[in-house]
C-alpha cells in the first residue's frame, strides 16, 4: 500500500499549530531537565583544555616511535606528538592516549525519540553526551561545532563515567545515549560508562556513523544493548566525498550488529541532489532487507541547509515518501520518515493489522497500543527493546 503523497511540501496550519502546543509542552519539561544538569554538575564550570586522558587499547607500535590506530578503518599513523583524524587520540612517547576520558562538551537529557529511537522504551528519557572530535567530516553535520574541533577547543566538563551514570539514575533515565558527535572516538570513555550502567539496569545506546574495527566493536557490544546507525548513502563515492568514510566498514558493522544480537536502528538522510536517487535508495533498502531483517526500522529523514551546504535546498517532501514507498515495496515493514513534524510515517504500524501502535508527533508520543511488545489488535509481535531486564 503506498503511503498518500502530502499535498504540498508542507503541513496544515491545523497540524503546524498542534504541533506548536506540544513542542511548548516539550519545551518545558527540557528546560526543568537543563536545570537538573546544573545541579548534577554541582554548578562546576566548563573548562577549555584537556581536562582528562587514558592510555588506549587501540593501537600497536611501529618503527620510530609512531603509532597505528586499530579503532576504526582511518587506520591512522601518527607520530609522536601528533593526533589522528579524530583530533582526540595523541601520540606521547610511542603511546596512543585517548583525551577526552571522562570529559564531555555536550551533556543532556532527551527524549529517546530523539536519537532516534522508535522502537526502544518509549517516551522514556536518554542521558545523552557527547565530548569533542569525529573520525569524519560530514558536510552537512548538525554539530560540527563540536565534532570538527580539538577538545581543547570546546568547554568540557569533568565528568568521571560514574557520575555519569549516577547522574542518569539520580533523574530517571531509562538509558544512557553516547551521541552528537561520533562516539567511538571516545570509546574508552562510553565502554566504562556502559561496564558501570549495566547492573543499575540502564540501557546503554549510541548513535554512530559505523566506522569501527571489528575488534573495538567486539568489545562495545558486550556492554551495548541497541544502536542507531547512519547510513548516509549507498554508494561509496558518496561517502568519500560528503564523509571522507567509506561504505563498506559502515555495512559490516551493521552485519557485524545483527550477527550479536543488538537491536539496530537506520538513519538515512537524504541529501537533496545528493543521495536522494530513488533507483539507489531502493537498492539500499534491498540490501537491509535481505541482510539484516524485514524487522530492523529505517528512517528517512529531512535534510535542512546548514554547515557547508547551506545552498541546497530542503529535501523536499514527496522525496521523502518516495523513499517510504520503496522500502515497503523492498519489504521493510517498519519505515518511518523523520524531521517532518506531523507526518503520517512518524507512527509505527502493525505490518499484519495496520494498526498504529505508537502514534508520534515529533520527539513526543501520542498514543501507545503495545502489549508486552505485541500489537494490541491483532498480537504480532513488534521487535524492539520493550522494557528492560
Amino acid at each position: 500500500m503506498n503511503l498518500l503523497r502530502s499535498e504540498s511540501n508542507g503541513i496544515s496550519r491545523r497540524t503546524f499549530l498542534g504541533c506548536c502546543g506540544r513542542c511548548a509542552v516539550f519545551l518545558g519539561s527540557q528546560l526543568l531537565n537543563c536545570g537538573a544538569l546544573t545541579s548534577l554538575t554541582n554548578a562546576q564550570e566548563m573548562s577549555k583544555g584537556l581536562l582528562g586522558s587514558k592510555l588506549s587499547p587501540y593501537f600497536e607500535p611501529l618503527p620510530q616511535g609512531r603509532v597505528r590506530c586499530t579503532l576504526c578503518p582511518n587506520g591512522c599513523e601518527v607520530a609522536g606528538g601528533e593526533r589522528g583524524h579524530c583530533r582526540v587520540r595523541e601520540n606521547r612517547d610511542g603511546k596512543y592516549y585517548s583525551l577526552v576520558y571522562g570529559n564531555p562538551c555536550a551533556v543532556h537529557i532527551d527524549p529517546v525519540e530523539k536519537k532516534p529511537f522508535y522502537h526502544v522504551l518509549p517516551s522514556t528519557t536518554s542521558f545523552s553526551l557527547a565530548t569533542a572530535g569525529c573520525n569524519f567530516e560530514c558536510k552537512f553535520c548538525q554539530n560540527w561545532e563540536i565534532s570538527q574541533a580539538r577538545p581543547e577547543e570546546t568547554l568540557n566538563y569533568n565528568l568521571p563515567p560514574e557520575k555519569a551514570v549516577e547522574a542518569a539514575s539520580r533523574y530517571k533515565c531509562a538509558s544512557i545515549a553516547c551521541t552528537y558527535v561520533e562516539p567511538t572516538i571516545f570509546m574508552e570513555y562510553m565502554l566504562d560508562i556502559f561496564k558501570a550502567a549495566k547492573p543499575l539496569r540502564i540501557l546503554n545506546v549510541m548513535h554512530s556513523n559505523g566506522f569501527i574495527n571489528t575488534g573495538p566493536l567486539d568489545d562495545l557490544c558486550n556492554y551495548l544493548d541497541a544502536a542507531c546507525i547512519d547510513l548516509k548513502g549507498f554508494r561509496d563515492e558518496y561517502y568519500r566525498d560528503m564523509s571522507r568514510g567509506r561504505l563498506d566498514p559502515v555495512l559490516a558493522t551493521l552485519k557485524h550488529l545483527k550477527r550479536r544480537g543488538i537491536h539496530i536502528e537506520i538513519v538515512n538522510l537524504i541529501v537533496t541532489g545528493r543521495n536522494d536517487d530513488i533507483g539507489g535508495i531502493r537498492g539500499m533498502c534491498k540490501w537491509i532487507a535481505k541482510e539484516l531483517g524485514p524487522d530492523v526500522p529505517v528512517h528517512f529523514t529531512r535534510f535542512y541547509p546548514l554547515y557547508k551546504l547551506k545552498s541546497l535546498e530542503p529535501t523536499p517532501i514527496s522525496t521523502l515518501e518516495d523513499a517510504w514507498n520503496s522500502a515497503r515495496q523492498e519489504g521493510l515493514q517498519f519505515a518511518y520518515i523523520g524531521n517532518v513534524p506531523g507526518h503520517p510515517a512518524e507512527n509505527t504500524n502493525c505490518p499484519k493489522c495496520g494498526l498504529a501502535v505508537i502514534e508520534r508527533i515529533g520527539h513526543s508520543v501520542k498514543k501507545a497500543s503495545l502489549k508486552n511488545g505485541k500489537c494490541s489488535g491483532c498480537g504480532r509481535d513488534i521487535p524492539g527493546i520493550w522494557k528492560v531486564g
